[in-house]
């Protein structure tokens, strides 16, 4: 039962932060010390309930995944489409196999992954409130149809993401706005490249922690994906018009105070 309630709260964190520009990977690692879920069990249960949040923008954006697959032979418009997506997630791969060794280093390591993360949503946050009010005026209005070069761009800004609380939403969506991309434009293309990224990544880890899961752990798994699934769901059918209304600020001051909460907590264990 106790695995059960566990599977339920990290799929609800699962779910509610891995689009927002929180750092899913950051609250995920936070909540299992808070429980005490240690162990490669744990570990390869997370990697799993992301496939949920995965499904969520499949879910989400059907119509468009549907319109850009069907229209690839003939439409200029779906190869357009493709094509940005597939230039921005390239840096991600080629940066991601060459560091992520490391990054799991930390991140396995008890003694540097919470400074780390205290420390990158700290400047995280800070960055979101100043860049927010210098961002220049959007000249890219449409997600859909961004140039390839603006494109690689973002791509470039979601390799920050490796490191350990920076979020990938925060760096992409943040950069675009910054780039010139209109702030619900880039929160949508940060959606669409959320899949493949994502799912390449997942399935990679999956593939090397697959064996650390039984049988047994079938319900628990099930009880983690779906939550995952309906929790982002909910997040990427209302989260842009939610960025349109307020900004990155809400989350900038978030992150902020998560910060400031991390480092006392860390003072206090000493």
């Amino acid at each position: 039962m106790n695995d059960l309630l566990n599977a339920v709260l990290l799929g609800v964190v699962e779910g509610l932060t891995e689009f927002l520009p929180v750092s899913s990977t950051a609250h995920l690692l936070i909540v299992e010390r808070m429980l005490g879920l240690a162990g490669d069990k744990w570990e390869a249960f997370t990697i799993v309930i992301q496939l949920g949040a995965i499904l969520a923008v499949v879910a989400g954006y059907w119509s468009k995944f549907v319109q850009v697959l069907t229209g690839l032979p003939h439409s200029r418009d779906a190869q357009r489409f493709a094509a940005a997506v597939v230039v921005a997630v390239i840096p991600s791969i080629i940066v991601g196999a060459l560091l992520i060794k490391k990054i799991n280093a930390v991140l396995l390591n008890p003694e540097l992954a919470l400074p780390v993360i205290a420390v990158t949503m700290t400047l995280g946050g800070i960055l979101i409130l100043f860049l927010e009010r210098i961002a220049p005026k959007p000249r890219y209005l449409d997600g859909d149809r961004l140039p390839l070069p603006k494109a690689l761009q973002v791509g470039l800004c979601q390799v920050l993401a490796i490191l350990p609380g920076v979020s990938r939403s925060a760096a992409t969506i943040l950069g675009g706005e910054f780039l010139g991309i209109e702030r619900a434009a880039i929160a949508h293309f940060t959606f669409y490249l959320a899949v493949p990224t994502m799912l390449g990544a997942t399935t990679l880890q999956l593939y090397k922690k697959w064996a650390l899961l039984s049988a047994s752990d079938l319900s628990t798994i099930a009880v983690g994906f779906v939550v995952s699934f309906i929790v982002a769901y909910g997040v990427v059918k209302t989260f842009i018009a939610f960025l349109s209304r307020y900004g990155l600020k809400p989350f900038g001051w978030y992150r902020i105070g998560l910060g400031a909460v991390l480092f006392i907590a860390l003072l206090v264990n000493r």
